[in-house]
């Protein structure tokens, strides 16, 4: 399976738009320039969200195989990881079959959405397919808690496998956003006390989020950054673009 990459960029999310930020990318042309600008400032991944024709988030596999095509022709170097996010819209049953015929390698899935009205023993059959057919999830972890719903979900040969790949969401969707370095200790004692050595990276919301990023690089994660979470620099001042969020994350990781 393809390991996370180091630096990953999450450039529009579900939720913003362009009365956001102008320069949030909405329609798939914008997505792929997005991506060529973000590779060129030093990102090696892309977190894909897709949306409609009235700039509203959607999940089809027709759709992600188009964006993978094209993406993979644009950037063929930059791995690119497809969301299941519901954003309330989709149920679980819906999530679980854009994850597997999307044809994408890598997938960003919620446990939290996946156990939606849906038997433990369905959620585990998923992530066991997923990894048959080479498909990497990365299990979404909004509070240190949720390890216990990962230890319920999947077998243990895959929660042990040094490839498991977990992201730790710091702070939330909320009027502030605030994340602060302090949110991460929790989740790494968590992994600590459950002895689990997973390929694991952080995302974080608001004015926070580089110092949250580099403190997760200093611990050893990876990281994920972009105009989903903040569209904010450490000193509070609104970021150009996505690609001017990588290179100031690049610079202050060093």
């Amino acid at each position: 399976m393809t390991g996370l990459p180091s630096l990953m960029v999450a450039p529009n999310g579900a939720r913003r738009s362009k009365s956001d930020h102008p320069a949030l990318p909405v329609t798939l042309p914008e997505i792929v320039a997005t991506a060529r600008a973000c590779a060129d400032a030093g990102a090696d991944g892309l977190h894909l969200h897709l949306r409609d024709a009235a700039g509203r988030h959607v999940l089809d596999a027709g759709l992600y195989r188009e964006a993978l095509a094209e993406l993979g022709s644009a950037v063929p170097h930059m791995a690119v990881q497809i969301t299941t996010e519901a954003v309330g819209l989709y149920s679980a049953p819906h999530q679980r079959l854009v994850a597997l015929e999307s044809g994408a390698g890598m997938v960003s899935a919620a446990l939290r959405e996946m156990v939606q009205d849906t038997p433990d023993a369905t959620a585990t059959d998923f992530y066991a397919d997923c990894a048959a057919r080479g498909i990497a999830v990365q299990h979404i972890l909004y509070d240190p808690a949720d390890f216990d719903l990962l230890a319920r979900l999947l077998p243990d040969a895959l929660l042990r496998d040094p490839s498991l790949q977990l992201i730790f969401v710091l702070g939330r969707y909320s009027h502030d956003q605030n994340s602060a370095p302090a949110d991460l200790l929790p989740f790494l004692d968590r992994m600590k006390a459950m002895d689990l050595a997973p390929d694991w990276a952080v995302c974080a919301f608001g004015r926070g989020e580089t110092a949250c990023l580099i403190e997760a690089h200093r611990c050893g994660g990876k990281l994920r950054v972009g105009f989903e979470n903040s569209l904010l620099h450490a000193d509070g001042t609104i970021a150009r673009d996505n690609a001017e969020r990588v290179t100031a994350l690049r610079l202050a990781c060093g």
